[in-house]
């Protein structure tokens, strides 16, 4: 467990974003406590993040709006491979340290592997972003910055032999634990405008921005897994890429459709040794969402109509649908739930709460979390300004 934990610092603290150098797959605590739903339901501080044709939804009473800052954390263990991993490696070390007349430890070492045999990834991951948001009847605009961070531990057991204790012990060598990281910095400008078209209202958006991608990658034993190599083996690449949003309004009833990272980015995962492993992709994310936004509830639906690919080699891919509710206390407090499910089952189903403090509709403080067993948590808050 030390060693994932250390690698998810190295990376997070390596990707944690500044106005020039900012990233990907950030989610806010209101949208986050709401299943993580926005599409539809986002507000123009926080369209840049979900959908940009929303940076034009505002009131008439809004002109400057600072989300500063919006930050999360997350980790999911399914299969509990961090306990297990933590268990083989002190038995490896006992038996190593007496092997003569061990017998018992190496059934227990190779029940364990089998434990960890097929497990799914082992996950870690942090957001941090800010937003200024400029409402406007011409185009409204949305600057942001937001940094996203994972690392995903898999383990890669030899199949069962036998129990003799050369089969173990082989077992055991040959089996590894695959360490990849990936970070993302993005720098982008939300533009959106409302239109009228066929006595319809509508608004579109586009968003260009700027994004430095990272990867790193360790390799090892599971007796031997240590993380110090981990940053060594960076990878880096710049990137120019889009965001497009379409939302269609009428009353307070919302549709709207986001598309991420038009543009596929892919790079290599490698080992501090310069050993290509792995690649990450970057694909672009085609969501459609749905909301009622009323002045006391608020209930949204959004649908991924593509999956989300990340490490090739790895089952990994997630494809959510998501569910979320507010009740909002005349924009002094509001309340908030939801529910997202995987449709690729490679994350459990989870329920999301939170709450939210405006006094006066000028300050905002939005506190969310996430469960999903005791193997899968999650936390995020922001602090905004309205103006």
């Amino acid at each position: 467990m030390k060693n994932i934990t250390k690698v998810a610092a190295i990376v997070l603290a390596a990707t944690t974003p500044t106005i020039s150098n900012a990233a990907n797959n950030m989610i806010e605590a209101r949208g986050a406590a709401m299943g993580n739903t926005g599409v539809a339901s986002a507000d123009y501080l926080t369209a840049g993040l979900y959908n940009p044709a929303l940076t034009a939804s505002y009131k008439d009473s809004d002109d400057v709006g600072l989300l500063l800052p919006t930050f999360g954390v997350s980790a999911r263990d399914t299969d509990e491979s961090i306990s297990t991993l933590d268990d083989l490696q002190s038995l490896i070390d006992e038996y190593e340290k007496n092997p003569s007349g061990e017998q018992a430890k190496l059934i227990e070492i190779n029940r364990l592997l089998d434990q960890l045999e097929g497990n799914k990834p082992t996950t870690v991951s942090a957001n941090l972003g800010f937003a200024v948001a400029i409402p406007s009847s011409l185009v409204s605009s949305n600057l942001y910055a937001r940094g996203y961070a994972e690392a995903i531990a898999a383990p890669l057991i030899e199949p069962n032999q036998g129990d003799t204790p050369t089969d173990i012990q082989n077992r055991y060598e040959n089996s590894e634990v695959q360490m990849q990281a990936f970070a993302s910095a993005e720098l982008g400008l939300a533009l959106g405008k409302n239109f009228t078209i066929a006595d319809q209202d509508v608004s579109f958006g586009i968003t260009p921005k700027f994004q430095k991608l990272r990867t790193y990658a360790l390799i090892a034993s599971v007796a031997d897994f240590d993380a110090d190599n981990a940053e060594d083996s960076m990878v880096e690449k710049s990137a120019f890429n889009f965001d497009l949003g379409a939302a269609w309004h009428y009353n307070n009833w919302r549709l709207g459709l986001s598309v991420r990272d038009l543009i596929q980015q892919e790079i290599d995962v490698q080992t501090y040794e310069g050993t290509k492993i792995d690649t990450y992709k970057l694909n672009p994310m085609a969501t459609i969402g749905s909301a009622y936004n009323g002045e006391f509830v608020t209930v949204a639906v959004d649908i991924e109509l593509t999956k989300q690919e990340r490490f090739a080699s790895l089952n990994d891919e997630t494809q959510f649908l998501r569910f979320g509710i507010e009740g909002n206390a005349w924009d002094w407090a509001q309340l908030r739930a939801g529910y997202e499910i995987d449709m690729q089952d490679n994350v459990d189903s989870a329920i999301t709460a939170g709450i939210g403090l405006s006094p006066f509709d000028v300050v905002s403080l939005d506190i969310a979390g996430n469960y999903a067993g005791s193997n899968q948590l999650g936390a995020s808050a922001n602090l905004a300004f309205t103006f």
